[in-house]
């Protein structure tokens, strides 16, 4: 029996059955998935609050150009890997490896950022 399904065995008894929402277990630490694409889609909307929080900050204090977007990408790689190695203990090569879920979901948390940056700095300081 291997480490990943003895543990799910454990929370599953733990919780005398009962199954977890996605969104307790994406807050709860190293929490067990039973489904791949459920823990995809965590780190899919994470991106995405991420971005918004993040366009928002940037068009409010005004922030532009190259370091803008550098920033961005940094911070919205760097938190998402903290969050899936260290937070939850996700064995990274169940998903594809590092690389495949460091880049899940975002092209679209970039477009979604770059949209909400520019309303908001144009809003606020556009002469």
């Amino acid at each position: 029996m291997s480490s990943s399904s003895k543990r799910k065995e454990e929370i599953h008894a733990v919780n005398g059955g009962v199954k977890q929402s996605t969104w307790s277990k994406a807050i709860s630490c190293k929490a067990v998935w039973e489904e791949k694409d459920e823990f995809l889609d965590v780190v899919y909307w994470f991106r995405q609050i991420i971005a918004i929080i993040l366009g928002v900050i940037w068009g409010v204090a005004p922030l532009k150009g190259f370091l803008g977007i550098a920033i961005f990408c940094i911070i919205n790689a760097g938190v998402l890997y903290v969050y899936f190695s260290s937070f939850q203990q996700v064995d990274e090569e169940e998903y594809g490896g590092t690389w495949e879920l460091t880049k899940e979901g975002f092209m679209t948390s970039f477009a979604l950022f770059l949209v909400v940056w520019i309303i908001f700095y144009t809003a606020l300081h556009y002469d």
